[in-house]
């Protein structure tokens, strides 16, 4: 995941050993999240994909959607997906549009995605919320994975 998991760890150590606490909640509230890196957008985005949050079987893709201010979930969060089937082509049945949940959450379940020529097996997402920069980026499932847990962190506008 793209949290700062082991400064989180390292700031509870430190509060527990006998920072103050004004010391700790204001080292807490300046912590931030690595935005996530954008990948390329491709030839085969099409706006407009139906809303679900399953495409086929085989490769879940779970996370949550964040702010890289301060790590906070970002709610309202649409998520696109589209991707190559299994034989490696793009197709309608593989595109979806789906909301995060209040929490930032969200599941993605598809196929594993087929070779595609010139580049390794890979999801496209695109990520948008209200005030924050729209982020298009790219999932790229190792062989034979069949849960990817990913959190996108989106940059503030």
């Amino acid at each position: 995941m793209q949290r700062n998991g082991m400064v989180w760890w390292g700031l509870l150590l430190v509060c527990t050993l006998g920072m103050s606490m004004v010391s700790c909640l204001a080292a807490a509230t300046t912590m931030s999240c690595t935005p996530t890196r954008p990948d390329s957008l491709g030839p085969f985005y099409e706006l407009g994909a139906p809303e679900r949050d399953r495409t086929g079987q085989g490769l879940l893709i779970t996370g949550m959607v964040r702010s890289a201010r301060d790590c906070t979930p970002v709610s309202q969060a649409r998520l696109e997906w589209w991707s190559a089937n299994t034989r490696g082509n793009y197709d309608a049945a593989h595109r979806a549009t789906q909301q995060a949940s209040a929490e930032g959450q969200y599941q993605y379940t598809t196929d594993s995605p087929g070779h595609y020529p010139g580049l390794p097996p890979h999801v496209h997402v695109r990520v948008s919320a209200p005030g924050y920069r729209t982020l298009v980026t790219q999932v790229y499932p190792q062989q034979g994975q069949t849960t990817v847990s990913l959190d996108f962190v989106l940059i503030p506008e």
